[in-house]
C-alpha cells in the first residue's frame, strides 16, 4: 500500500522522457543528506520552499498593484502559484519532471524586493559598487544562506538542479556556496519554469489591468494575438457579460501559449536522448513557434507601455523607490537602528550586503511601516 521513494524513482524512470531530469540521478546537494523514505529529492526541494519564511512573505510583495489598492489583484505569492500550476501542466504534457519544474517556479521569486522591479532597480543602483544586485541572485542567496531552519547548514540545501533553475541567467559574481556547474543550457524543467513564469505574469497582469480600468479593451485591439483570441472566444462563449468574456479570453490566451510552447518544444527535442545533450545543445530547446513568439512579444510591449508605465502605476513605483532608497541610507548611516541579527552579518557579508539582504526580504507593508517609524517625526518608534 505504501509508495516509497524508490517506487517514485522507478516510476520516473519508466514515465519520463529520456531528456528529463530524474531525481535518482540528481547532482545532489552541497551538504550531503540521507534520502527521505517517501519523497524524492525534488519533492523535498519543493516542500522546503513552501515552508520557508521567504515564501510566506511573498503574499505582501507587489506584483503590479500594491496590496492596499485592492484585495483581488495579484501579489508575488499568487503569481508564483499560478506560474507553478502552468509549469506542472507543461512538464506533465512533455513527460518532464513536474516536481523539479514546480520547485523552481515556487523558489524563483523568493529574493524579490518589495515594490516589484522598482525595488530591484533601487538596490541594483545602490549596490553597483558592492557586487551588484538582481532578484535571481537574491533568490539563490535566500535558499543558500538567509533561511535558517536546519542545524547542519545555512539555507535550505536544495539540489543542484533546483538551484540551477533559480539562477536562470548564470552567475557572473561571487557566491559563498558552491554553484551548479555552468553549461550552455539548464535542464528542460528549468526552461519550462522560466516560460511558465512569463505566461503567468503576462496573462494575470492583463486581467488585473482590465479589472482596475488602467487598460482599456479598445487599446488591446492593437495587439494581434489578443484580437485573434478574443474573436475566437466570442464565438465559443456566445452571449456573455464583459467580465466573463474578458476572463474567458485570458483563459484562451493561456491555452494558446501553453499549447504552442508544448508543441514547438516537442518538435525541437525530438531525438534528444539525455539531460546532458540538453545542457550541451547548440540552441534552446524550449520555446514558442516564431509566429506565437512575435505575438507574445507584442503583447509584452503593450503591457510595458500601457500598464507598467501608466501614471498611476508609476506614482506607486516612485514612492516605493524613495522608501527603499531612504531606508538603505538610514541603515548604512546608523546601523544601531538595525535589528541585531542583521548587524551580526556585517562581518561575514559586509555592511552593504547585509542591509541589502534585510531590505530585499521586507514586504511592502513592513517597508512602509519602517519608513514611517524611522523618518516620520510624529510616528512612534
Amino acid at each position: 500500500m505504501i509508495r516509497t521513494r524508490e517506487h517514485l524513482e522507478a516510476e520516473e524512470r519508466e514515465r519520463l522522457a529520456p531528456c528529463a531530469a530524474r531525481a535518482a540521478e540528481s547532482l545532489g546537494r552541497v551538504v550531503f543528506e540521507t534520502a527521505h523514505p517517501y519523497r524524492t529529492a525534488f519533492q523535498r526541494d519543493r516542500d522546503r520552499v513552501l515552508h520557508s519564511r521567504a515564501f510566506r512573505r511573498l503574499e505582501y510583495k507587489t506584483q503590479v498593484f500594491v496590496p492596499h489598492e485592492g484585495d483581488h489583484y495579484r501579489n508575488r505569492l499568487t503569481h508564483t502559484l499560478e506560474g507553478a500550476q502552468i509549469a506542472r501542466t507543461i512538464a506533465r504534457t512533455l513527460c518532464l519532471n513536474q516536481d523539479l519544474a514546480e520547485a523552481v517556479v515556487l523558489a524563483h521569486d523568493l529574493g524579490h524586493t518589495p515594490f516589484g522591479h522598482a525595488g530591484e532597480r533601487v538596490l541594483a543602483d545602490l549596490m553597483k559598487d558592492q557586487g551588484g544586485f538582481d532578484h535571481n541572485r537574491q533568490s539563490l542567496r535566500v535558499v543558500d544562506l538567509l533561511e535558517e531552519r536546519y542545524p547542519g547548514f545555512r539555507g535550505l540545501n536544495l539540489t543542484m538542479e533546483t538551484r540551477e533553475g533559480i539562477l536562470k541567467h548564470g552567475h557572473p559574481w561571487e557566491h559563498p556556496i558552491p554553484l551548479p556547474p555552468e553549461t550552455p543550457h539548464p535542464s528542460l524543467e528549468a526552461r519550462v519554469a522560466d516560460f511558465a513564469d512569463e505566461i503567468a505574469y503576462t496573462n494575470h497582469d492583463l486581467d488585473d489591468g482590465l479589472r482596475s480600468g488602467l487598460l482599456e479593451r479598445d487599446q488591446l485591439e492593437e495587439v494581434g494575438l489578443w484580437r485573434e483570441v478574443r474573436r475566437e472566444t466570442e464565438v465559443r462563449v456566445g452571449k456573455a457579460s464583459r467580465r466573463v468574456l474578458d476572463a474567458q479570453t485570458i483563459v484562451s490566451l493561456i491555452n494558446r501559449l501553453v499549447t504552442d510552447l508544448v508543441e514547438e518544444t516537442d518538435r525541437r527535442v525530438a531525438g534528444t536522448v539525455s539531460i546532458d545533450s540538453v545542457r550541451s545543445s547548440a540552441a534552446p530547446l524550449v520555446g514558442f513557434s516564431p509566429e506565437v513568439e512575435r505575438g507574445a512579444l507584442q503583447l509584452k510591449r503593450f503591457l510595458s507601455t500601457r500598464l507598467y508605465q501608466h501614471h498611476q502605476v508609476v506614482r506607486a513605483v516612485r514612492k516605493g523607490e524613495r522608501v527603499l532608497s531612504e531606508l538603505f541610507a538610514v541603515y548604512r548611516d546608523d546601523p544601531a537602528r538595525l535589528p541585531p541579527h542583521v548587524v551580526t552579518r556585517f562581518e561575514v557579508d559586509g555592511p552593504a550586503r547585509a542591509v541589502a539582504d534585510y531590505i530585499a526580504g521586507m514586504t511592502d507593508r513592513f517597508a512602509l511601516d519602517e519608513h514611517r517609524k524611522l523618518l516620520d517625526p510624529h510616528e512612534p518608534v
